[in-house]
């Protein structure tokens, strides 16, 4: 049988996560520890790192996983280099659980940066009205354009209140929606959006948003990823998992 680690954060994550433990098939999910109340999950859990891609090939093969499957955020990069190289080294299959980046469409207002850096440097002028649509994680990073007003959108209270000099934070957990997030534009008076590549429809009312609003978009690209196999939905991982279950039984493990 197979005995799956799960390397989550997502909702993606979670919903495959549901889906295994349906099936009866084992796994564990292990969160990077960033969300203070993640979700509680049908099958076991696990917080914090590995201790890089020693650490995790040593997960894998001391706990005997059959199975790693990458769900993590699609700018979760270095998550996501670790797991190519510690599946290869421990001999273990790996395919990725993403997203389809999302490409721009008719009345999209799109810049491309390569990076938060690119983003910051980008921002350089006078001050305007920005949603900085990244959670929490690179929001200092922008206090070296303090010049702007910043809205936030936060899933967890800070401990710290961020370190920009003007800035409006707000707590809330999506899903959200296209004529939410177009309210929240005009409420806030914001002149431009930021943020990342994510992908999928569980993320992409800002954009709507934005869109129907004719607001500009400044967008941050994903990493490069090694060449990995990747699927797009719970059902697809399911699939994999029994082609690659009939491998792991005839090798004997």
């Amino acid at each position: 049988m197979p005995n799956v680690l799960l390397l989550g954060g997502t909702t993606e994550a979670s919903a495959l996560a549901r889906l295994l433990a349906k099936r009866g098939i084992a796994a564990t999910l292990s969160y990077a520890g960033r969300t203070a109340n993640p979700r509680a999950q049908p099958v076991p859990v696990r917080v914090g790192g590995f201790g890089g891609v020693a650490g995790l090939a040593d997960y894998l093969r001391h706990h005997r996983v059959t199975h790693l499957v990458d769900a993590t955020h699609p700018f979760a990069a270095t998550m996501s280099r670790h797991a190519v190289e510690a599946a290869r080294l421990a001999g273990v299959p790996h395919v990725a659980l993403t997203r389809r980046a999302w490409e721009p469409v008719a009345g999209d207002r799109w810049t491309h940066v390569t990076d938060i850096d690119g983003a910051v440097a980008a921002l350089a002028g006078p001050a305007r009205r920005v949603m900085l649509a990244l959670g929490r994680m690179h929001v200092e990073a922008f206090a070296a354009q303090p010049q702007h007003h910043y809205l936030l959108r936060f899933v967890d209270a800070p401990e710290q209140p961020p370190g920009l000099p003007h800035h409006t934070l707000i707590v809330d957990r999506g899903p959200f929606t296209a004529a939410g997030d177009s309210a929240l534009l005009q409420t806030h008076a914001i002149d431009l959006v930021v943020c990342k590549n994510a992908g999928g429809s569980g993320a992409n009312a800002k954009l709507i948003a934005a869109r129907n609003l004719g607001l500009p978009i400044l967008m941050i690209d994903r990493p490069a990823i090694p060449n990995r196999a990747e699927v797009y939905d719970t059902q697809d991982v399911l699939s994999w998992l029994g082609h690659h279950a009939e491998t792991v039984t005839d090798r004997g493990v």
